[in-house]
C-alpha cells in the first residue's frame, strides 16, 4: 500500500450516496483503504429512474461494474420528444445497435436504488472499505499531512485525505469554496414509479418518451428490466422548499398540465402520491480542492437534470480521481489539482448545457416553433454527432 508522508491512513469519503460509494470503490479498486461516513442511519437511495448515457458505461468498464449495472437496467429503443400540446414527434434519436456502434457503449435507464445497490454491494465485498452510518461530517482540519473530519457528534476521525461527496448542500463545500446556498431554478420535479400492471396497455412505451410543453415537460420510461415504469413531471413554479422527497400537491401539478395531451393527463391520473424536488444547481467553478480535501459529484458541480448526467458525472469523477491519486499517491494535493483540472471544463459544460436543454424542453410560442424546426430537421447521424461531446467522452 502506498503511504502518504509515512501515514497508512484510509481516505475519508463524506457521503454514502451514488457518488460516495462509487468513489470508495474506485479507490479500493486501486488498492487504497477507505472509510465512508454517511449521515443517515443506513445506506439507501431516494428517488426514481435515472438515465445512463454511454459515457457512464465507459467509466464503469474501467472499474468492472458495467455488467452489474446493465443486469437490472432497461435499454430503450429510442429517445423521442413529442409536443405536449399536439403530440407531434419533434425529434427522435434511435438507440440500440446503431447508437452503440457510434458511441461504443450502450444507453440504458435504471432505478436510482438499483445503481446505488450495485455500488453498495461492491463496497461491501471489498475488505478495503469500511461503511459507517450516522456519521455526518460537519467540519474538517487539514494539517498538511493528514485530514481530521469533525462529525456532528463531536467525534474526530483522521484520514489521509477527505473527499466531499455530500451533495448539493455540502458542508465540506462551504469550507472549501464558501459560495453559500445553491441556485434555485424555479423548476419543480414531481416523480413517481408505477408497477407495469398499473400502466394502461396503450400508454406503456418501451422507449424513453418526453412530452415538451409550455414551461412544462413530462417524461416516461420503463425501469428494472421492464417491471416498473418511471414518470417525471416538471413545471415552472415559484414554490420553494428546501430538502428532497416531499409529498407533492397533485392539484398544483394538474393545474400546470391543464390542456396538454390526453396521454399525459391519463398518466398523471394514475398517480395518487407524488414526491417532489425543487431543482437547483450552482455556477460552474474551476477550483473545488484545497490541500488534502476535494469535492466530487453534486458537491463539486451540481447540475439540473435536463441532460440526465448527475450520476454519470459523479461516476466519471470517481474513476478519474482514483487514477490521479494512483499516479501521485505521495502528493495528494497535486493529485487533487490534476483531478479537478481534468474535470472542470467537462462538468462545467454539462452544467451550462443542462440549463439550455431545460429552455428547449419548456419553450413556448415562437421559441417552441424554432426549436421544433431546428430539431425536426435532424437525422439520426446529426443527433449522434450533436451529443457526442457528452456521450463519446469520459
Amino acid at each position: 500500500m502506498a503511504k502518504s508522508n509515512g501515514h497508512d491512513l484510509p481516505f475519508l469519503v463524506a457521503g454514502g450516496g451514488i457518488g460516495g460509494l462509487v468513489t470508495a470503490y474506485a479507490l479500493a479498486h486501486k488498492g487504497f483503504p477507505v472509510r465512508v461516513l454517511e449521515q443517515a442511519d443506513g445506506f439507501r437511495e431516494l428517488g426514481a429512474g435515472i438515465q445512463l448515457g454511454p459515457n457512464i458505461f465507459r467509466a464503469l468498464e474501467k472499474i468492472g461494474l458495467k455488467d452489474a449495472i446493465l443486469a437490472d437496467a432497461w435499454r430503450p429503443g429510442a429517445l423521442t420528444m413529442r409536443c405536449g400540446l399536439t403530440g407531434k414527434v419533434i425529434t427522435s434519436m434511435p438507440l440500440g445497435d446503431k447508437a452503440e456502434v457510434f458511441f461504443k457503449q450502450p444507453y440504458a435507464v435504471t432505478h436510482r436504488a438499483d445503481i446505488h445497490g450495485v455500488y453498495l454491494k461492491a463496497c461491501q465485498n471489498s475488505n478495503l472499505i469500511t461503511l459507517e452510518t450516522e456519521r455526518e461530517v460537519v467540519d474538517f482540519d487539514d494539517d498538511g499531512k493528514t485530514v481530521t473530519a469533525v462529525l456532528n457528534s463531536g467525534e474526530r476521525v483522521q484520514g489521509r485525505a477527505l473527499i466531499g461527496c455530500d451533495g448539493l448542500w455540502s458542508n465540506i463545500r462551504q469550507k472549501v469554496v464558501g459560495d453559500g446556498k445553491p441556485r434555485v431554478s424555479g423548476h419543480i420535479a414531481y416523480r413517481a414509479v408505477l408497477k407495469r400492471e398499473q400502466v394502461p396497455a396503450d400508454l406503456w412505451q418501451p422507449d424513453m418518451l418526453l412530452y415538451a410543453g409550455p414551461r412544462t415537460h413530462f417524461v416516461q420510461y420503463p425501469l428494472r428490466r421492464g417491471e416498473l415504469y418511471n414518470l417525471v413531471a416538471v413545471f415552472h413554479s415559484d414554490h420553494y422548499s428546501e430538502g428532497w422527497n416531499q409529498e407533492g400537491d397533485t392539484a398544483l401539478l394538474h393545474s400546470h398540465f391543464k390542456g396538454q395531451r390526453p396521454e399525459v393527463l391519463r398518466m398523471l391520473e394514475r398517480i395518487e402520491t407524488w414526491r417532489y424536488w425543487v431543482l437547483c444547481d450552482r455556477e460552474p467553478i474551476k477550483d473545488w480542492s484545497n490541500g488534502r480535501v476535494t469535492l466530487l459529484g453534486d458537491a463539486a458541480h451540481p447540475m439540473l437534470q435536463y441532460l440526465a448526467q448527475g450520476a454519470c458525472m459523479a461516476t466519471e469523477d470517481a474513476v478519474w480521481l482514483a487514477d490521479k491519486i494512483a499516479a501521485q499517491p505521495d502528493d495528494l494535493p497535486a493529485a487533487f489539482q490534476a483531478y479537478q483540472e481534468q474535470r472542470y471544463l467537462r462538468t462545467g459544460r454539462v452544467q451550462i448545457m443542462a440549463r439550455v436543454y431545460g429552455e428547449f424542453y419548456h419553450a413556448r410560442g415562437v421559441t417552441a416553433e424554432l426549436r421544433d424546426q431546428m430539431l425536426g430537421a435532424r437525422t439520426a447521424q446529426d443527433a449522434y454527432e450533436g451529443i457526442n461531446w457528452l456521450y463519446g467522452g469520459m
